[in-house]
């Protein structure tokens, strides 16, 4: 099987090189897009330049804001692999309906994307590679931690990862790691607490699999959309529901290691048996094979007009005017409520535009 992903693998450079890898261990081959095309170049100009015809078109969230015009009369089945399904979910939902199928990665979003009658909808939650995670080292951190502290999502993080920092041996919690020096961190880590985001405080994020697979202990915040994915709490991780509750939990599960190793021995065995890379391109290659030559993606039912709409409100998201005035422009000639809502949307874009400008100026 031909893969042709929609960007290069430094435009999301978290996942893809995990997806890649695991698609060529099924026997995929895997391809990357040249990077010099117009984000809204023609899908017979990205096909021209392969060298074989792909059996699937995958689109990333990435750095690369590439959307292909033609897509909803594309001959070779898509999908959209959309990660943070939970912000701007109602546009993210018009944009996944140019695809045949869309993996969501948060539990629950895939049923609200299938209510608003996309069929190709699917949950595929995040993984972890079992390959970047030592089952040989010493654990000489008590706590360990990898994330971001700063934004404006992050406020219990900057509160409580100091505070843990004071009180036990931890790793260099400030600098940034490379995947593979991640993977260390963990495994070098006798438990982790996990701080999703402040306005998403449930979320199953990469780090929860990725610490399951060390054999780490997990500590996270109740309720978790870890038990969509069968994981159970005290069974394979421990939770929390007040912060409070953090700084003895962790005291008591490092003074009690025969309970500690139990459950993060019992995290680890389940999350490198049930949700590793390998596992998820499994599920993608079954939901394409259930597919079959329908090509069920809803914008190819859609006038003209309305899949105009769903390009102007992309490149409007990503604040790209130039791109999203080509659409309004077709979609003025005759289709009225598409034109109204697409003013709005260049306008937004537009004013984007002028914050960021101004915000390098000074």
């Amino acid at each position: 099987m031909q893969i042709l992903c929609l960007c290069r693998e430094l435009h999301n450079w978290k996942l893809l090189p995990s997806y890649a890898d695991a698609f060529r261990r099924h026997g995929c081959e895997f391809h990357y897009l040249d990077a010099d095309l117009a984000f809204d170049a023609p899908i017979s100009e990205v096909l021209a330049r392969c060298s074989a015809a792909p059996d699937l078109i995958m689109h990333f969230d990435s750095g690369l804001p590439l959307l292909p015009s033609g897509l909803a009369r594309c001959p070779i089945p898509t999908m959209r692999f959309d990660v943070d399904s939970h912000t701007y979910t109602s546009r993210r939902i018009r944009w996944a309906s140019l695809f045949d199928l869309v993996s969501v990665c948060h539990a629950g979003y895939e049923r609200i994307f299938q209510e608003s009658r996309h069929p190709g909808a699917f949950l595929l939650g995040h993984a972890a590679r079992p390959d970047f995670f030592s089952d040989h080292h010493e654990r000489v951190f008590e706590l360990g931690w990898v994330g971001a502290l700063e934004g404006p999502f992050y406020a219990r993080r900057r509160a409580w990862i100091p505070r843990l920092a004071s009180t036990f041996r931890m790793n260099d919690w400030r600098k940034p790691y490379t995947l593979k020096e991640v993977g260390e961190i963990y495994s070098s880590s006798k438990i982790v607490v996990n701080f999703s985001r402040d306005d998403f405080a449930e979320d199953a994020n990469m780090r929860v699999f990725e610490v399951l697979a060390s054999g780490a202990l997990l500590i996270t915040s109740l309720p978790t959309q870890l038990t969509a994915f069968g994981f159970q709490d005290g069974v394979h991780f421990v939770g929390y529901r007040e912060e409070a509750e953090v700084m003895t939990l962790v005291q008591r599960l490092l003074a009690d290691e025969s309970i500690r190793l139990r459950i993060a021995e019992a995290g680890r065995e389940f999350t490198r048996r049930f949700h590793t890379y390998d596992s998820r391109v499994a599920t993608i290659l079954r939901q394409l094979a259930r597919a079959g030559n329908s090509f069920p993606a809803p914008a190819r039912q859609w006038p003209d007009s309305r899949v105009r709409f769903a390009y102007l409100d992309f490149f409007a998201g990503y604040a790209l005017p130039r791109y999203a005035w080509r659409q309004y422009r077709a979609i003025v000639k005759g289709a009225l409520q598409e034109a109204v809502q697409g003013a709005a949307l260049l306008g937004k874009a537009l004013a984007r535009n002028l914050r960021e400008a101004r915000r390098i100026v000074h």
